[in-house]
């Protein structure tokens, strides 16, 4: 059976479909509440043009679908496929597996610790904790506050009735009760391990509240060493709950989870509120991201993230409306066992909140930058992007981009900018004021600057740039493609980049071509053109400027070239020396007084009627 009649039986029910290449592999996995209608879409001519996704849907071999019989049902088998295959095209939080847990065993007497391992066996975890600085503080105040078992045996009733373990230094120090002896009862300790849970889920005011009680008890019964060992304990919860930022003035639990977008990354972070208090902070990076818009990685991220962990708020925030909203709501809500609202805050207190995530989101992503600027040969996702889509043989690293500026052909210039792994290197930019006469010739100026730059590069014996771009359609690119042919560079990649329309044109191809408006590769050869464009008009109001000056001082009669650059270098400008007296023109200048008298007349041609 082909794609085609493949795609004629999907069937009209909620699911997971999977494309494969001609090789089974899966590159693929999505969820659909129709089936037949969400995979049609990727072949309409319709469909939003997008590199990423049409090389997607031209690898695709093979369908196959699985039907489920709700669409909460697809959502937890898209995630369990997705985690088994690790398709090429799905949305990934990279290295999510290295990030900790605090883990809360299933026994009698559990065990608390760190794990970067997680094992189905009914054991609790909290987290992922993507800052390991913050886990174990956490980690520690709860060993100053809870007396919990350090010791990994496995405490059976049979082993603490025959008193197999001895007990430990923990003991001594009171940081244990000593359960392996049996003299702490399974009751007893359960109940401190249901306040560790309290702890980690962030519901601190009830354990406050029973810690001052157990206090004032023991003060009452003047047990005062024991009063004085929990008021220590009660500190230590005080000052961690004070080391949190109040955000909300209600008690409710939330998360607000906020995805900044660059290229082919992502960053998206969750900050998590309990009982009005920001709690943690965990954020993940995320990859192949380019054709996906920011409500569908925040989806994708709501699938991956809370499919792992067991702390569900009741509410959670999001920046923008995703797709499955609903039914990733009743998901949540049947997850966690009460009712979970998914909002996009719009004003207020909630709004900030969101803007707050929004704003360490951008910042995280600048990071990420930074550390793959540092890494050794790295080429920017922008610039790999770039020489897929105007198919160039090598990554574009060095791009060069001409820009002609005159006025009517006064004072003619071309500018050369340089941008290196898609950032602009200023050390290599060239100006170059045109030489020809026939002007204005905007063809046979783009000639001579092509012609000048690179029989010098050759002559040099320098490297070529990867691409060379010119601002212009047809006609500059065929003026360039002229003088690089006599220069023997016919395999050089030059392109131009037409403004009203932002069309690209090749050499050889009489039609132009034409990028998405949100492609990341046009964003760059815009960037570049307009650098361009900016310092060739910056060069031409130089020249301008200038010239309009030696010709006002060239008027003067005894005002020659080294007098002129005499008096713009003491006074600094053409104005200062119309508004000096004789007497400055003569001190401050030292020029004599006849040619004095005769440049004050020249700006002040009223005075000389006055007399």
């Amino acid at each position: 059976m082909n794609l085609k009649e493949k795609l004629q039986n999907f069937p009209l029910k909620p699911g997971c479909y999977i494309f494969k290449d001609k090789k089974g592999l899966i590159l693929y996995v999505g969820k659909a509440a129709v089936l037949r209608g969400r995979v049609r879409s990727y072949f309409q001519p319709s469909t939003p043009y997008h590199p990423k996704l049409a090389a997607l849907v031209k690898r695709i071999a093979d369908l196959e679908w699985i039907v489920t019989d709700t669409e909460v049902e697809a959502l937890i088998l898209e995630n369990n496929l997705i985690k088994k295959h690790k398709p090429r095209y799905n949305i990934s939080l990279k290295d999510d597996k290295s990030y900790p847990y605090i883990r809360i065993t299933k026994e009698d007497f559990p065990q608390v610790f760190l794990t970067r391992k997680i094992i189905r066996d009914g054991s609790q975890y909290f987290g992922p904790y993507t800052d390991v600085k913050n886990v174990r503080y956490i980690l520690k105040t709860l060993k100053i506050i809870f007396t919990v078992r350090s010791c990994k045996y496995a405490l059976s009733p049979g082993m603490i009735k025959n008193a197999k373990v001895q007990l430990c230094l923990d003991y001594y120090i009171d940081k244990c009760k000593g359960p392996c002896q049996g003299l702490q009862s399974k009751e007893e300790y359960s109940s401190e391990i249901e306040r560790v849970r309290r702890f980690l889920k962030g519901k601190t005011s009830k354990i406050v509240k029973e810690l001052r009680r157990e206090m004032q008890t023991c003060s009452g019964s003047q047990l005062f060493e024991e009063a004085a060992k929990v008021r220590d304990k009660l500190k230590t919860l005080e000052d961690y709950r004070n080391s949190q930022k109040i955000v909300q003035s209600d008690q409710k639990d939330r998360d607000v989870l906020a995805v900044a977008k660059e290229d082919d990354d992502a960053c998206a972070v969750l900050f998590k509120i309990r009982e009005g208090k920001i709690t943690g902070r965990v954020h993940y990076y995320m990859s192949r991201v380019e054709w996906k818009s920011t409500a569908e990685i925040a989806e994708s991220f709501l699938n991956q993230y809370y499919f792992k962990s067991d702390d569900l708020p009741q509410e959670i925030f999001l920046q923008t409306e995703i797709e499955n909203m609903s039914t990733i709501e009743s998901w949540l809500t049947e997850r966690s066992g009460r009712k979970v609202n998914i909002f996009i805050p719009k004003m207020g207190e909630k709004k900030k909140l969101m803007n707050l995530g929004e704003k360490n989101a951008r910042f995280l992503m600048e990071e990420l930058k930074l550390q793959k600027l540092k890494a050794k040969n790295y080429v920017p996702h922008v610039v790999k992007a770039l020489q897929r889509d105007l198919r160039l043989d090598k990554e574009p690293k060095r791009i060069e981009c001409f820009d002609i500026s005159n006025i009517q052909g006064s004072d003619p210039v071309a500018s050369m900018v340089c941008f290196v792994n898609g950032k602009p290197k200023k050390s290599e930019y060239r100006r170059f004021k045109i030489q020809i006469k026939d002007t204005p010739d905007d063809f046979a100026m783009m000639r001579e600057v092509i012609r000048r730059r690179y029989s010098r590069l050759i002559r040099e014996n320098k490297d070529l740039p990867d691409l060379i771009m010119v601002d212009g359609g047809k006609g500059q690119l065929s003026s360039a493609m002229s003088v690089l042919n006599e220069l023997d560079l016919r395999d050089q990649p030059v392109i131009g980049l037409a403004k009203r329309l932002e069309e690209i044109f090749f050499p050889g191809i009489s039609d132009a071509q034409t990028l998405p408006h949100t492609s990341s590769s046009l964003r760059l050869l815009q960037q570049i053109r307009d650098e361009a464009h900016r310092f060739a008009i910056t060069f031409h109001r130089e020249r301008r400027k200038k010239r309009t000056i030696v010709s006002e001082l060239d008027k003067i009669e005894g005002i020659g070239e080294k007098r002129r650059s005499h008096l713009l270098k003491v006074f600094g400008s053409v104005k200062k020396i119309r508004l000096a007296p004789i007497e400055e023109l003569t001190g401050k200048g030292k020029i004599p007084k006849n040619t004095a008298k005769r440049i004050y007349s020249f700006f002040h041609p009223e005075d000389e009627k006055k007399e």
